[in-house]
């Protein structure tokens, strides 16, 4: 008799971290091309951390499974689903539900982690590292001997950005706090402290023509700034709203906002451009390209891992059960890396 059950972590309504529920009930079972991975890793990401405040742009009613990125291990196939994949070790980018024992997920929607790579490690990788891969080569495009700057160098996608930017030749500037600039050097970042220095002005410095690409997880008021630092023919990809987290009000404003800025931005005759990027973009048009997509772009993210062009930093491991705990430290802005979740 199988007394296997699967945990969860339920997000209720807008609550505190102390407020998330533990739900236990029956292991799921898959349905013809789908399959239910055990999880061995999930993460916290920014993501999480507006919706407890029901500001994601466009998250589920309460209450749901929080959980935007998974690695874990296929313990169970449907029909047409190849056998083989059972006892495989996957990542799947899933936006909810990854906070639980067994996740139930479309067998097409998973990608192979390479051998070597840890659960935990694999897992600070999935939902950065495709957004920060797309960013970089999907969107900004920057070249060799390029300059680029980098928001929140020090932060979950921010750190795999500009690993992959200098293991691509390109020449990075990274803003973060005081104390990640050793860090930072010793990588070979050129770091400006966003609280005490002038950043247009230091940047200006740095790259007297402007920089190829700025990527900008902020958003707000600064993101005029970024835009102004760009050099002709260069990108400014924004990605999040990180300014307007504790705000109250419309969750849709801050975005729509953003984007009226950007279309405007980008009908200047100028030959700069700008983005807004989403890593679900083209989801709903094409599921067929998307997934071809993600699981290339995932693969390279994975196997950069493998060789070492970049590091993971796991922050901190928490059980499922102190997912409170969990929160709290990725919420406070004191650690490097992302804080994962294990069973």
């Amino acid at each position: 008799m199988n007394t296997e059950e699967r945990v969860e972590v339920v997000l209720p309504g807008k609550v505190e971290p102390e407020e998330f529920q533990l739900r236990r009930g029956p292991v799921p079972v898959p349905g013809p091309g789908q399959v239910v991975v055990r999880m061995e890793a999930t993460g916290v990401s920014f993501a999480e951390q507006q919706m407890r405040r029901g500001r994601y742009f466009d998250q589920p009613p309460f209450p749901f499974v929080p959980g935007y990125d998974l690695v874990g291990t296929v313990q169970a196939v449907g029909s047409g689903v190849d056998r083989a994949l059972t006892g495989t070790r996957v990542a799947a980018l899933t936006k909810i539900g990854g906070w639980a024992s067994h996740v139930l997920l479309e067998a097409a929607d998973v990608v192979e982690v390479p051998e070597g790579v840890g659960a935990a490690e694999a897992e600070t990788a999935v939902v950065n590292g495709i957004t920060a891969w797309q960013m970089l080569h999907r969107k900004a495009r920057v070249r060799t001997g390029g300059t680029i700057l980098v928001h929140g160098a020090n932060g979950g996608v921010g750190s795999l950005l500009v690993q992959l930017a200098l293991s691509a030749g390109v020449r990075v500037i990274g803003m973060a706090s005081a104390r990640h600039h050793d860090a930072l050097r010793a990588l070979g970042v050129t770091p400006v402290d966003y609280r005490t220095e002038n950043i247009p002005a230091r940047v200006r410095e740095l790259a007297p023509g402007g920089v190829d690409a700025v990527f900008d997880h902020v958003g707000g008021p600064g993101l005029t700034d970024s835009w102004r630092l760009v050099a002709p023919g260069g990108t400014l990809v924004s990605y999040g709203t990180a300014s307007s987290r504790d705000d109250t009000g419309s969750k849709q404003w801050p975005v729509l906002k953003m984007l009226g800025r950007i279309w405007l931005w980008n009908a200047l005759p100028n030959g700069r451009h700008a983005y807004f990027f989403n890593v679900w973009a083209g989801r709903a048009l094409s599921k067929k390209r998307f997934r071809a997509r993600l699981r290339a772009d995932l693969t390279q993210v994975l196997t950069a891992l493998q060789r070492g062009d970049i590091t993971a930093t796991v922050a901190a491991e928490l059980p499922l059960a102190q997912v409170a705990e969990a929160m709290r430290l990725a919420e406070s802005g004191t650690v490097s890396g992302k804080v994962v979740l294990v069973p």
